[in-house]
């Protein structure tokens, strides 16, 4: 039988969530785990759905030093950086 163990719980990002205050948003949080007798490891990203004014999923992963990049926008397909984030939400905004 499969058994996972959660190493760590994800945090929301503070800038990210000032970000979203004015938009309709839920999030999910994420999960570090592994599988028992392994040393395979899941990362299952924070997820910040946004609903209001468009319709947007972006997940956070943990960052690692290849990527400086964390953010990734499901319906763009592409990576962003928290500045490159707040630009496209200004931009959906308007």
């Amino acid at each position: 039988m499969i058994k996972f163990k959660v190493i760590e719980e994800l945090k929301t990002n503070t800038e990210l969530l000032e970000l979203l205050e004015n938009y309709a948003y839920t999030t999910k949080k994420g999960q570090i785990k592994y599988l028992t007798n392994t040393n395979l490891k899941f990362i299952k990203p924070i997820e910040y759905i946004v609903k209001s004014p468009t319709v947007l999923t972006i997940y956070e992963y943990k960052v690692n030093e290849i990527s400086n990049k964390p953010f990734y926008i499901k319906e763009l397909n592409q990576k962003y950086n928290l500045t490159e984030l707040k630009e496209i939400l200004i931009k959906f905004k308007n």
